[in-house]
């Protein structure tokens, strides 16, 4: 920390990576006294150099709303009021317990929200509470979202977390499918100032295409922009995979020993022409096969599909389609193509050959039988989970919360506010009283980021250069806080029968057990030693800093506690503020690979069964409407809406609406539009504009702040529409169980 030049004397600065989206760009904060008064880019830090968006740079109006909850609240006679801490975990421990004695551990549900991956405690804690509860009835963002890469990258890799990532600043062919980085900071593809990489991909002469039904500002930046129908990626990709067996464009290059079941692959996709494609996606045969075309000819090229091309009915398939278009390609798992990163608190990378592979549908949900995958259960299922009531097994009766707003991101939110309303009893850890948050017997509010720690332990698996930065809180903990780690530590405890144990056996047990296990892996830098003599070596002046310091000593760039020297530790690390650079991606292969065969393993069979929906698709007739989401560069979901800073502008509740269907329809520009799907309907503004195609309408996500009983003063003042209200639930991607967000019919009706 220093002084800022010119300012008061009691102003100094402090480093902090930003943890309001994905890009984790760093900061240089102005406190003064304990309040941060500004915030700008760090030209020093190692990874985002200087790069700032207009998130990061209202980052203490942010961390200083006052709405944020600064106690506890507990609800006494039907009615939340401040409490104590002890107050809070004493009626957690007296609300979970009996439920889960009486009922069995599945009657407790668990949501995660979207901001977990966003802070240290996030990453550290829940997964310690899903194992000690072993409910099954466990629900987060990722369904709403990015579980079908993670099921993609499963079934093709063994690992479902092993997500490879365009090499953005050496790629010569970058190929976006529902992706809009240059509002969104990129997502699966951690990389500040994704803007700057894509104009610096053009300026040395490469090609920037992207396939999308809106002309975003990505689009607009483009060589080539292909509007396709929306919900139709899988059969656009899948036709341009025929077209490189057909015309004998398939070049594995150095990956040919790592992949299986080519041969295989082209036969299952041979109905999939540019001309059975052609009229479901509304793109010209010509241009399928120009895009494929033009993939496989370039030096190096990229496939990057986001949530656009996730969150339709075929989303799995989608995911998939991009990974095999990389690999038939030869540019998976290579410099300029597509790479798996390396974090710096990884596991310590194993020696290559078979592992266990990935399963789905371990379990099913009570109600619908939805198949488990990657551990969660559909999000769009949680309502019926707690309010129906099946001859087997017993509803969810209790919920715990985790930064998570299901009520506004869940489709039918009408349902799920009801729904928990019935529960008999309900956690929520959040900041803000919010439309989930409201029905909540105890809220537990964590303190501002300003005064956590920070280190991106999910965004450094996906970032486009391997890098490791830390930061310590920049301001002490405001009298009566709690460190957010410390909050769900001790709710580790009051869920799970120990409460009033000291909260730091949390991350002792987690250290014991995982030094315990490093100590038995004969490929391990510290096999045979003694684990507790390792503990006792461990720094940092927590119990989540010594569980990093671990990770860091133990993973693929430690020091392996003495075995190698110049290798990485906490207090390495904490010798360089601005980060440590750990280099350019590298390729990996076979090292990732987990499957039972120890290959890429091209036609897994869920995806060969279903195959059979896709093709059916080819001859499916498109609803003259239909609705797709949209970001905001200075939103993320529904958590930012309480921020002036954040919104107004462009950033407002808006029905995109293309020119030509606003005239057929009746519809002027700012005239109130009723908007109607399967799950209810929402009436909003709409916006005339040629940024989308025809038959096609859009509105933003993470609206609707205009419940009671929630106190989110600012986001109440222009509430705008929950566009999941549009949804029913009912459909979803089988394979991860994502809810269909886009290409979702709707009809619209002018109101009087």
């Amino acid at each position: 920390m220093s002084r800022t030049s010119g300012a008061t004397p009691d102003s100094r600065t402090a480093l902090r990576v930003c943890p309001l989206c994905e890009a984790t760009c760093g900061l240089t904060l102005t406190i003064e006294g304990t309040r941060v008064t500004g915030a700008r880019g760090d030209r020093d830090d190692v990874f985002s150099k200087g790069f700032i968006c207009p998130k990061g740079a209202s980052f203490g109006a942010a961390d200083g709303d006052p709405d944020r909850l600064r106690t506890p609240l507990v609800r006494t006679d039907g009615e939340l009021r401040e409490a104590t801490w002890q107050e809070a975990f004493d009626a957690i421990a007296a609300g979970l317990g009996p439920i889960v004695e009486q009922y069995g551990p599945h009657a407790l549900g668990i949501v995660l929200g979207n901001p977990n991956v966003h802070t240290m405690a996030g990453a550290l804690y829940p997964t310690v509470l899903l194992t000690a509860l072993r409910t099954h009835n466990v629900f987060t963002a990722s369904t709403l979202d990015q579980m079908p890469k993670h099921v993609s990258s499963g079934l093709l890799y063994g690992d479902a977390n092993a997500i490879p990532v365009p090499d953005l600043d050496h790629t010569d062919h970058l190929l976006l499918i529902g992706a809009n980085p240059l509002e969104s900071n990129g997502s699966l593809c951690t990389a500040p100032d994704f803007p700057g990489k894509l104009k610096a991909l053009r300026a040395r002469g490469g090609t920037l295409t992207v396939i999308d039904p809106r002309t975003t500002r990505t689009a607009k930046l483009a060589d080539r922009h292909v509007t396709v129908r929306p919900g139709t990626d899988a059969l656009l990709l899948a036709a341009m995979t025929y077209v490189l067996f057909e015309e004998k464009l398939v070049d594995l290059r150095d990956l040919a020993p790592h992949v299986q079941d080519v041969e295989e692959l082209a036969t299952a996709l041979q109905d999939f022409t540019p001309e059975a494609a052609s009229e479901a996606c509304d793109v010209d045969a010509d241009t399928i096969r120009a895009l494929a075309r033009e993939l496989a000819a370039a030096p190096t090229a990229a496939v990057y599909g986001r949530i656009g091309s996730c969150t339709v009915p075929h989303g799995t398939l989608a995911s998939w389609l991009v990974d095999i278009l990389n690999i038939l390609t030869g540019n998976l798992d290579r410099p300029g193509g597509a790479l798996f990163p390396q974090a710096a608190t990884d596991k310590t990378p194993r020696p290559a050959g078979p592992g266990r592979g990935f399963a789905l549908g371990r379990w099913h949900s009570r109600v619908s039988r939805h198949p488990e995958a990657k551990g969660e259960l559909p999000l769009a299922a949680l309502a019926e989970e707690i309010d129906t009531a099946t001859p087997e097994g017993s509803p969810v009766r209790a919920l715990i919360a985790i930064a998570a707003n299901p009520v506004l991101s869940a489709p039918d939110g009408n349902r799920l506010d009801k729904a928990l309303d019935s529960l008999d009893f309900m956690v929520s850890v959040d900041p803000y009283l919010n439309e989930t948050a409201r029905h909540a017997d105890v809220v537990l509010p964590p303190p501002p980021p300003s005064q956590s720690a920070h280190h991106d332990f999910a965004f450094n698996t996906l970032a486009v250069r391997n890098q490791v930065r830390y930061n310590r809180p920049a301001v002490p903990l405001e009298p009566g806080r709690m460190a957010e780690t410390e909050i769900l530590a001790r709710l580790v405890l009051a869920a799970t029968g120990m409460h009033g144990a000291d909260p730091s056996a949390v991350d002792a047990m987690v250290i014991d057990s995982t030094l315990g296990k490093a100590v038995q892996d004969p490929h391990g830098p510290v096999h045979e030693r003694d684990p507790k003599e390792l503990a006792t070596r461990l720094t940092g002046e927590s119990g989540p800093e010594r569980r990093l310091d671990m990770m860091l000593r133990l993973g693929p760039y430690g020091e392996g506690f003495g075995a190698q020297p110049d290798g990485l530790s906490l207090e390495k690390l904490l010798a360089h503020p601005h980060g440590i650079d750990l280099g350019p991606l590298r390729p990996r292969l076979p090292q990732p690979l987990k499957t039972r065969s120890g290959k890429i393993e091209l036609l897994p069979a869920p995806i060969a069964d279903d195959l059979p929906r896709l093709r059916a698709a080819l001859r499916e007739r498109p609803a003259a409407i239909v609705l797709v989401g949209r970001r905001h560069l200075r939103s993320n979901n529904s958590w930012m809406h309480n921020v002036p800073a954040l919104t107004g502008g462009t950033n407002r509740c808006t029905l995109h609406i293309h020119p030509e269907d606003a005239a057929r329809l009746g519809l002027a520009d700012g005239a109130a539009v009723r908007v109607k799907g399967a799950g209810g309907e929402v009436v909003a503004p709409a916006e005339v504009t040629d940024a989308v195609r025809r038959g096609v309408v859009s509105l933003p996500h993470g609206w609707g702040h205009d419940r009671p009983g929630t106190r989110m003063s600012h986001a109440a003042l222009d509430p705008g529409v929950n566009v999941n209200q549009l949804l029913d639930g009912s459909l979803l991607d089988p394979l991860s169980g994502t809810a269909v967000l886009n290409g979702v019919p709707v009809e619209l009706a002018a109101c009087p």
